[in-house]
């Protein structure tokens, strides 16, 4: 007699069983601004699996925060996360960040012979992010995809950003913010004294700047002198050198970029070193080590930083001082958009995190409209690791939740009226 043959349902593997090469096809493309800037796109396109993928093909545009590039969503498993569901990864590097740099413009402007962005040597700010880059992404994105609406997730400063472009426009299919304030400085003390010392610290950077680029100068003007005493004669006599001096003491980026790397040799010694143990902790308060690897955070603070424009971290300021989130270019109020965004939306941060927290993203959560709200904090968890740390899962999950349930929400009400630009 012969016995009814069972079946035995196939277990999917989970992420960690799938190797991250498998799951994508990657390339990359260009997105041309209205004031002249080639930006540059990372995409993962998912690759067809024999397990399930419910989220298959659904487009995901990644903006990275302050000083930050795509290493923000590529230096842990982020990326690896989403596209275990499928999901098809568009990660940005805004002006002047990654990929996206000066040298681009620079290249592209000698091929072409198409001018130069006017704002090249750091002349942008928030203002420029909000009104040329993601607008100018988020059409190519769906450009790219044949999409009407693209979900957005946004990290710290790009999760800002995304508050703003939400109130603006009606393209997105969801939104979800990790570590984004939306009252920078609320709870935070240390950041409002900061920020209301913006003057005084800006000349003590224009102080420190200045003289490191003497420093370099000089060090430059020795090795010629060693080499060709006849140099002298080349030095620029009398009023001619007052330019010269001016661009010692005159500077219009911060240099981010070097700090993190300073700090991630601090944190290498801190490894080997108890004694460097304390101040390292000090100084990274932005980060929780026990929910991160070292290796993690340190590659992240060595290849992820970017230096920022001066106007970019004084708009952040002005915004602190005046309990504000403006454009000051056009006089949109991202707060008094709040009320525009009716789309699903997940706003994540956390519970260690000094800049996004209960009391920073409170308003944004109660003047939302809507009716997929998620308002979490991550227990453990500063503001780095959450896009590279041990608790990325459930963020991701966060992220798989929101998009599965705006795809079953598709035919929505109508939007409501848009604040104008």
């Amino acid at each position: 007699m012969r016995l009814p043959r069972t079946h035995v349902p196939v277990i999917p593997p989970t992420v960690d069983e799938v190797a991250f090469r498998d799951l994508y096809r990657k390339s990359e493309y260009s997105v041309e601004t209205p004031d002249g800037w080639t930006l540059v796109v990372t995409r993962y396109q998912p690759a067809s699996q024999p397990f399930p993928q419910p989220l298959l093909g659904e487009p995901v545009l990644l903006v990275h925060g302050f000083s930050q590039n795509r290493h923000t969503w590529t230096s842990g498993e982020f990326v690896k996360n989403l596209l275990y569901f499928g999901l098809d990864i568009h990660v940005v590097e805004l002006r002047g960040h990654g990929k996206s740099n000066q040298h681009l413009q620079r290249k592209r402007s000698e091929l072409t012979g198409r001018p130069l962005p006017p704002d090249l040597d750091y002349g942008w700010d928030l203002d420029d992010y909000l009104l040329h880059d993601i607008p100018a992404t988020v059409a190519a994105v769906k450009a790219r995809t044949g999409r009407r609406r693209v979900f957005y997730v946004g990290h710290s400063m790009g999760g800002m950003l995304g508050y703003g472009y939400a109130g603006l426009h009606d393209d997105l299919e969801g939104l979800v913010t990790i570590g984004a304030p939306a009252d920078l400085g609320r709870g935070f003390l240390l950041l409002r004294l900061l920020a209301l010392t913006t003057p005084l610290t800006g000349a003590v950077i224009d102080t420190g700047v200045a003289a490191i680029n003497l420093q370099r100068r000089l060090l430059a003007l020795g090795r010629v002198l060693r080499s060709r005493a006849a140099a002298l004669a080349r030095l620029p006599p009398g009023d001619e050198l007052e330019p010269v001096v001016d661009a010692l003491v005159r500077f219009n980026y911060v240099p981010v970029d070097e700090w993190l790397k300073w700090l991630e040799r601090l944190i290498a010694r801190a490894e080997v070193h108890p004694v460097y143990d304390a101040l390292a902790r000090r100084v990274n308060w932005l980060s929780n080590p026990s929910r991160v690897s070292g290796a993690d955070i340190r590659w992240l603070l060595r290849e992820g930083g970017e230096r920022e424009p001066r106007k970019v971290l004084e708009q952040f300021a002005r915004w602190i001082r005046r309990g504000e989130l403006t454009c000051y270019r056009t006089g949109y109020d991202y707060k008094q958009g709040f009320a525009n965004i009716s789309i699903p939306m997940a706003i994540i941060f956390g519970d260690m995190d000094p800049l996004a927290s209960v009391e920073s993203t409170r308003s944004v959560y109660r003047a939302a409209r809507s009716e997929y709200l998620l308002w979490r904090p991550v227990k453990g968890n500063s503001h780095i690791e959450l896009t590279m740390g041990h608790d990325i899962r459930q963020i991701c999950y966060d992220v798989k939740n929101l998009v599965e349930y705006a795809r079953t929400h598709r035919t929505r009400r109508p939007s409501l009226p848009r604040l104008q630009p």
